[in-house]
């Protein structure tokens, strides 16, 4: 299908429909990739502040057959909010969509535009004596229509799922501009297909999002985390279960540290305090939150006893304050800042079955080895199998020196994780940038059956043309 560029006529019938609030320059912030590596295009930015508004925007897109880029926060790193090329589309940014409309805290629910910054969701989440469990680096920058539209992961998908398992209702605008009311704040609804779980995660192809009912948690009334040296992935596969075993519903994050971070840190950021002088080869971040009555300090150190005794532990250290918890997790989320000052030649973001993990390493390990002297930073979310496998240059080179190596460290890569039943892509989604590699991996029927609903509800291709599926 053929879309149309956004020409001066068409900016004036928006003008005449608009307030002028709603018209944004075309800022750099709404065209660059985190990562450099991708530059979008835009042939009009528009600010919606209502629901009606992106409504009527999206008609006359339809009308006229001009594609439509929703963006949130930009912190994407898939490309999914950004088109390169192709005729100029609209990039419409829920930025000014920021009301939280309602909390109900006997109801554990929130009511909140998309545009809310997922940290202003967090405050008022603390404001109601509740808790909203998604916990990403970009808090204070992400907006939770994107979260919810990439269903979002984080670290405390353990315990209480990914972004569509902590949203109720939406509030969407479709391809035609109709607008779907489904903000609704039931548990159980069984009034045929379930679009609210159709638009999470398509990342802006099939409707825009313009409001969540949100799924709150009771607050912790303790919490208590420890730094475990562990002897391999899979002692700490093991320590996952010794933990879990004793505190239930009380893991909240079991995160596996590679002592390659640490040396990164080390490297690039000095300034973060390393809890070990000599930094371990594998590391276990454990994070518990639980109810009165219950001392995490105690349960934490039962489990390193035992992890000790059966000779998966080797060391460890249990956060004495909330100011040395906070700590710990500054150095788990410092990696990722420290990876992007060394330069990854290529990054995964893969899920696995928790059983196959130490395989999965071992063997891309061993594979990568082929292609010359690489480093490697395993590291993520092992509590719910989703890691970053993440590939760099030897000391003293950059990616720059070998620019081929990319695509065949990914093909290794990629095809190990098809060959042990898993997932190319965890927490990131498709975006641009992973649309070959669905076409490679994805499921020829899963993939029709999506081809089928695109075309069904967006026919005219208008939404977020080229994410996802290839145009």
């Amino acid at each position: 299908m053929t879309l149309n560029p956004v020409t001066e006529d068409f900016i004036g019938q928006l003008r005449a429909k608009l307030p002028a609030a709603a018209f944004r320059p075309a800022a750099a912030h709404y065209l660059d990739d985190p990562r450099g590596l991708v530059g979008g295009t835009a042939g009009l930015v528009l600010a919606p502040a209502s629901t009606a508004e992106v409504a009527t925007v999206v008609r006359a897109a339809n009308a006229a057959r001009i594609g439509i880029v929703p963006y949130g926060g930009g912190t994407g790193l898939v490309a999914g909010q950004l088109l390169p090329d192709g005729p100029a589309p609209i990039v419409l940014s829920l930025e000014r969509m920021t009301a939280i409309r309602a909390v109900h805290p006997v109801e554990n629910v929130m009511i909140a535009e998309a545009g809310v910054i997922l940290h202003d969701i967090h405050a008022a989440a603390e404001a109601a004596n509740r808790l909203f469990p998604l916990w990403l680096a970009s808090e204070g920058s992400c907006r939770i229509g994107g979260n919810l539209a990439t269903n979002a992961g984080g670290v405390n998908v353990i315990r209480y799922g990914s972004a569509r398992d902590l949203c109720l209702g939406l509030e969407v605008v479709l391809p035609s501009g109709e607008i779907w009311n489904g903000l609704r704040r039931l548990r159980k609804d069984n009034t045929g297909y379930d679009l609210r779980h159709l638009m999470i995660g398509s990342e802006g192809t099939l409707g825009i999002i313009t409001a969540a009912a949100l799924r709150l948690h009771p607050r912790p009334a303790t919490r208590g985390t420890a730094l475990i040296v562990v002897a391999s992935p899979a002692a700490a596969l093991d320590l996952l279960r010794i933990t879990s075993d004793r505190a239930a519903e009380g893991l909240s994050a079991f995160e596996l540290i590679d002592g390659t971070g640490l040396h990164f840190l080390a490297e690039t950021m000095p300034h973060v305090r390393q809890p070990f002088a000599d930094p371990p080869k594998w590391l276990a971040l454990v994070d518990l939150g639980l109810a009165q009555g219950q001392d995490p300090t105690v349960m934490l150190s039962d489990v390193f006893a035992e992890a000790a005794d059966r000779d998966l532990a080797t060391d460890g250290l249990i956060a004495q304050s909330e100011a040395q918890r906070q700590e710990f997790w500054s150095l788990r989320e410092s990696i990722p800042a420290a990876n992007k000052r060394i330069g990854a030649v290529a990054s995964h973001d893969i899920s696995l079955p928790l059983g196959a993990i130490p395989d999965f390493i071992a063997s891309a390990t061993d594979a990568l080895g082929d292609i010359g002297a690489l480093r490697i930073n395993c590291f993520g979310h092992l509590g719910d199998g989703n890691l970053h496998f993440n590939v760099f240059p030897a000391k003293g080179r950059t990616r720059a020196d070998d620019p081929d190596a990319a695509a065949r460290i990914r093909r290794i890569v990629h095809d190990l994780v098809a060959a042990f039943d898993g997932s190319f892509s965890a927490e990131h989604g498709i975006g641009r940038t992973k649309v070959a590699e669905l076409e490679r991996y994805g499921d020829p029927a899963k993939l029709a059956a999506m081809r089928a609903i695109k075309q069904a509800l967006d026919p005219n291709g208008i939404l977020n043309p080229g994410a996802v599926l290839r145009v």
